[in-house]
């Protein structure tokens, strides 16, 4: 939900444009500061920003999008296999038109995914359905060492320019192959009758599949062994996110409606929140729809989404556990920053406040990427922000 200034908006960001009463409440009861959630030398994608939220040393853990969903899916990666995030896109004359294939349905995606595992999966390659546009495919004997691009980040770019490129000699035949299931896909996708109808009704087609960042089974500490958590539980629609939890040591809560867009299950994920609060002392709570309205660059969206969460997830957690004898710590950010007018995510650092009732709060009195830069944490990078939290 972080962004840019707007002109639009007079100059301001969509943050500062929501009414956001309760986030804002959590600032002026809180201590705030900013967090440099993507390391110097790293994409700033949700895998590396969420995983620096959480404390981990992102040199020494990462290893790609995709075996991260991989968990969240039930597909054990084995050794000597790769796994690679597996987007359903849009490809027209060449150039890539959006990332998510016009956000197309679970129900779709899941017959398209199925299509392509017939025609093009075989004992190397293999697809696995996943959540709308979001989708798994895993190389056995796939060499990571290859450099491979986020559809998000080059809407409107000719799709040849951007294809999988080797960054060492022996990685040459895993990017070769690729890249050829991708042209195959381009051809095969197109005549399917799901794409014929949503061509028909005016809808963005799946017409490509986009593999990118690649990687081995990771080697990850709970937050358990890294910080004393008891137990704990991740809220999310996004199988990314229920990945990282589970390497986390956090089961995911699976909610009705959760959708990972502003159509989703609000009041469902608070309430899921709470009860998970009376049971486990550590509970992620995760909303991707504002992120999805800066790649849309829908301003308007943005705002809304900003505003549903504060008045439809934020409002009912604080009011809840207010009334409870045992004190809740509550943190509110983002993971990084996806500014409407570019469309894609950046390395800004990000705003965050932290509301312990045991703790004296400092002098800022709302939330937004300008007012946290007043907040007595001042700028945090690393683990320090999970230590900050942490702290009793």
């Amino acid at each position: 939900m972080a962004d840019e200034p707007i002109e639009s908006l007079g100059g301001i960001t969509p943050l500062q444009a929501a009414c956001k009463p309760n986030i804002d409440a959590i600032a002026k009861l809180g201590r705030n500061g900013l967090l440099k959630s993507v390391p110097e030398g790293f994409h700033p994608g949700s895998e590396i920003a969420i995983l620096s939220v959480l404390g981990y040393d992102i040199a020494k853990v990462f290893e790609g999008r995709g075996v991260l969903e991989a968990a969240s899916m039930g597909v054990e990666i084995e050794p000597g296999e790769m796994a690679m995030r597996c987007n359903l896109i849009t490809v027209s004359d060449g150039k890539i038109v959006n990332h998510s294939a016009g956000h197309i349905s679970n129900e779709e995606a899941k017959e398209l995914i199925e299509y392509l595992q017939q025609k093009l999966g075989n004992q190397c390659a293999i697809f696995f359905n996943g959540v709308s546009y979001r989708h798994l495919m895993k190389i056995r004997g796939g060499d990571k060492h290859i450099n491979t691009t986020p559809p998000h980040d080059v809407a409107g770019v000719d799709f040849k320019s951007v294809l999988a490129k080797p960054l060492t000699e022996s990685a040459r035949q895993t990017a070769e192959l690729i890249n050829e299931l991708i042209i195959k896909s381009q051809e095969l996708l197109p005549e399917h009758r799901i794409n014929k109808r949503r061509m028909a009704e005016g809808r963005a087609p799946a017409s490509s599949i986009w593999p990118w960042s690649p990687g081995y089974r990771p080697t990850m500490e709970t937050l358990m062994q890294k910080y004393g958590i008891v137990s704990g539980r991740v809220i999310s629609a996004v199988d990314l996110i229920k990945g990282i939890g589970v390497y986390a040591g956090l089961p995911p809560i699976n909610v009705v409606g959760a959708t990972g867009l502003y159509d989703t299950n609000y009041e469902g994920k608070a309430a899921a929140a709470i009860d998970a609060l009376k049971e486990h002392d550590f509970v992620f709570l995760h909303v991707e729809a504002s992120d999805e309205a800066g790649h849309e660059g829908d301003i308007e969206l943005k705002i809304k989404t900003i505003e549903a969460l504060d008045g439809r997830v934020v409002g009912p957690i604080l009011r809840a556990v207010s009334s409870w004898t045992e004190p809740v710590t509550i943190a509110v950010l983002p993971d990084h920053p996806t500014p409407c007018l570019l469309r894609t995510h950046t390395s800004d650092p990000v705003p965050f406040t932290i509301y312990n009732p045991e703790t004296e709060a400092d002098s800022v009195d709302r939330f937004d990427e300008f007012e946290a830069r007043k907040g007595s944490f001042g700028l945090l990078s690393g683990d320090r922000f999970m230590k900050a939290l942490m702290q009793k």
